[in-house]
C-alpha cells in the first residue's frame, strides 16, 4: 500500500521492525531484557490484533545486539578492531540474544525463527527468491522471523554494512508496507541535536528529498555501526519497492503502538515513487559491485531519461576486474552514479570494446556474445 500520512499507518499489514545496538545492549551493560520484554509485547499485541478478523500485523524483526552482548559475556570493554574477534563476539552473542527473543515472544504463544543473512545470499537470484519464500511463508504461519547479518561466517567484501541497510534490503525482499528502525534518537532532526538546542524534529518528509543529506551528518555509537546517515540511505533503500520508513525512539513509551495508531512520534519517510518490479528490486538491492564504467554524456543522458541498453560505444573507461554477469556501477562524467547492472562481457573484454559500435565487436574480440554491454532487463536507473 502507498503511505502519504500518518493515518496510512493504521491500514498497514506488514512491517520490518529493525532495533539497534546502542537501545538493545543499554550501551554495553548486556542485553536489556526489561527493553526487549516491552517490544516484544507491542509486536505480539500487533500481530495478534484482532487475529480472528485476520486483521494483526505481519512482522519481520531485524535485530542488531549480537557482537555486543558477544562483548559483554566475554568482558570486553572496547569494539576489537581483528575481524576473528568480531566473529567470535557475533558467535557468542547470537546465542544469548535468539534466546532472550524467543524467551519473550513464547509469553505471547508465538514461535521465533533465526534467518542469518551475508550479501551473497541476496547477491544471487537463485538465494534471493529462496529468503523471500522462506520469510513470506514464515509469516503466514504467524512466525516471527528473527533477522540478523551472519557475522560469524561474513567479511568485509560481502558485509552488508550494517542492520538499517540489511532491514530495508529485508523490506525490499518482502514487500513490506513499513519499515520501522528503532534507535536512541527521537527521530530525524534538521540539525545534530545534540550539538543544536533548537535543533527541529522533522515529521513527515519524502525519503528522496535531496535537502535531508546534509541534514543526516554521520554519527554512529560505539557498538553500533552506523548513524543517521545510513538510516537516510535505508529509508532510500525500501523506498525502491514503495516502503515508508519511520524512524523513532526506542525508548519511549509503547512506540510501536504509537507508530500503528497514526500519532505523532519520530520521522515518517514517505516513499513517494512507484515501486519497483521484483527483478528491478534486486539489482537495485547489490551493494556488492564488482566494477565500474564510465559513461559519456549521450548515453548517460539516453540511460537516464529511456532506461534503454548499454552499448559499448557510450563507454569511456573501464575499471575493476569482473566477470561476465557481474554486477558494475555506470557513473556519468561527473562522477555521479546513474545505473548498476548485469555486464554481458568481462572486465578485460570490456575495455577491448569500449567506446565502439556494437558491429564492432567480433572484429574487436572474435566472437559476439551480446550486441549490448548490458541489456535494458539487467539495469536498473538509479
Amino acid at each position: 500500500m502507498s503511505i502519504r500520512t500518518r493515518q496510512d499507518l493504521r491500514t498497514t499489514r506488514r512491517w520490518v521492525v529493525k532495533i539497534g545496538s546502542a537501545l538493545l545492549t543499554n550501551e554495553g551493560a548486556g542485553l536489556d531484557y526489561q527493553a526487549i520484554s516491552l517490544w516484544v509485547k507491542q509486536m505480539s499485541e500487533l500481530i495478534n490484533k484482532n487475529i480472528d478478523q485476520h486483521e494483526g500485523l505481519e512482522i519481520v524483526l531485524v535485530s542488531s545486539g549480537a557482537v555486543a552482548e558477544g562483548m559483554k559475556r566475554m568482558g570486553w570493554n572496547k569494539r576489537p578492531d581483528s575481524v576473528y574477534k568480531l566473529q567470535a563476539a557475533a558467535a557468542v552473542g547470537q546465542m544469548g540474544l535468539v534466546k532472550a527473543y524467543e524467551s519473550q515472544f513464547q509469553q505471547h504463544d508465538l514461535h521465533t525463527a533465526q534467518i542469518l543473512l551475508t550479501h551473497d545470499d541476496l547477491s544471487n537470484r537463485t538465494r534471493y527468491l529462496n529468503a523471500r519464500s522462506v520469510l513470506l511463508k514464515l509469516i503466514t504461519l504467524g512466525i516471527v522471523p528473527v533477522v540478523n547479518e551472519n557475522d560469524t561466517v561474513v567479511t568485509d567484501e560481502i558485509r552488508f554494512g550494517d542492520n538499517d541497510t540489511l532491514a530495508a534490503l529485508v523490506a525490499n525482499l518482502i514487500d513490506a508496507d513499513l519499515l520501522v528502525i528503532l534507535t536512541d534518537q527521537e527521530g530525524m532532526f534538521d540539525s545534530d541535536p545534540r550539538q543544536n538546542s533548537s535543533a527541529k524534529l522533522l515529521t513527515e518528509v519524502d525519503a528522496l528529498d535531496s535537502c535531508l543529506d546534509s541534514m543526516a551528518g554521520d554519527s554512529k555509537g560505539a557498538l553500533g555501526r552506523g548513524g543517521m546517515a545510513t538510516k537516510l540511505r535505508a529509508a532510500r533503500l525500501a523506498a525502491r519497492s514503495g516502503t515508508a520508513t519511520m524512524i523513532a525512539s526506542g525508548r519511549q513509551e509503547a512506540v510501536l503502538n504509537k507508530i500503528f495508531q497514526g500519532e505523532s512520534v519520530g520521522t515518517l519517510l514517505m516513499a513517494n515513487q512507484e515501486p519497483l518490479g521484483a527483478r528491478k528490486q534486486w539489482l537495485a538491492g547489490h551493494l556488492l559491485m564488482k566494477g565500474e564504467l564510465i559513461l559519456d554524456k549521450g548515453a548517460a543522458e539516453v540511460l537516464k531519461r529511456k532506461g534503454s541498453s548499454l552499448l559499448s560505444v557510450g563507454v569511456k573507461k573501464v575499471s575493476g576486474h569482473f566477470s561476465r554477469g557481474d554486477m558494475v556501477a555506470c557513473f556519468d562524467e561527473n562522477n555521479q552514479e546513474i545505473a548498476r547492472g548485469l555486464i554481458n562481457y568481462n572486465s578485460e573484454e570490456s575495455d577491448k570494446i569500449k567506446g565502439c559500435a556494437s558491429n564492432e565487436i567480433s572484429r574487436l574480440l572474435g566472437y559476439v556474445d551480446e550486441a549490448e554491454l548490458i541489456h535494458r532487463d539487467n539495469l536498473f536507473v538509479i
